[in-house]
C-alpha cells in the first residue's frame, strides 16, 4: 500500500512565475484542468472540471486548505459534491515550490486516499490514475516553460 503519490519537476523559471501557474485560474487551465473555480484563499470552495480524452466530464469539488505564497498551496478534492471536504472523504494535494539552480522545483504530493475506506481495487485504480495524471499534467507544465525559454532565446 502506498502512502502518497509524489511527483517533482524542475522548471526553468522563478518561483513567483511558477506560483502564478499553480494558483491563477487563467494559468491553471493552460496545463491542468479544463476549467477551474478556485482561488488561493484558505477555505475557498470551488471546483475543477476535466474533460478526459476518453470522453465524459469529471467535476472535482475542491477546497483550499492552506496558502503560503509563493511557496506552498494545499487543497482537498475528490469529496462528493455538496459535502464539506474532510480527511474522511477527500484527498489532500500539496504543491511545494523551492528555488533551485536558477529555476524552481515544483513538488506535488497527494495523500489521504488510504483513509477513505475504499476497497483495495478502487484505491489501486485511483493511485494508478492519479499517478499517471500528475505525470501527464506536470509534463504539460514543463513543456509550457520549455517553449517559453525557447521563444526567449530566439
Amino acid at each position: 500500500m502506498t502512502s502518497g503519490i509524489e511527483k517533482s519537476v524542475h522548471i526553468e523559471a522563478p518561483v513567483e512565475l511558477v506560483w502564478r501557474m499553480v494558483t491563477e485560474p487563467d494559468q491553471v487551465v493552460r496545463w491542468f484542468a479544463d476549467s477551474i473555480d478556485l482561488e488561493a484563499t484558505p477555505g475557498y470552495q470551488g471546483s475543477m472540471t476535466f474533460r478526459p480524452e476518453a470522453g465524459g466530464v469529471v467535476e472535482a469539488p475542491s477546497t483550499v486548505e492552506s496558502v503560503e505564497a509563493p511557496r506552498r498551496l494545499t487543497y482537498r478534492w475528490t469529496h462528493p459534491a455538496g459535502t464539506t471536504a474532510s480527511p474522511a472523504n477527500s484527498t489532500l494535494v500539496e504543491f511545494t515550490l523551492t528555488p533551485s539552480d536558477g529555476g524552481t522545483v515544483l513538488r506535488v504530493v497527494e495523500t489521504g486516499y488510504d483513509g477513505l475506506g475504499w476497497p483495495q481495487d478502487q484505491q489501486d485504480a485511483f493511485v494508478d490514475d492519479h499517478t499517471d495524471g500528475w505525470s501527464h499534467h506536470l509534463g504539460r507544465l514543463e513543456q509550457l516553460f520549455a517553449r517559453r525559454s525557447a521563444d526567449a532565446a530566439r
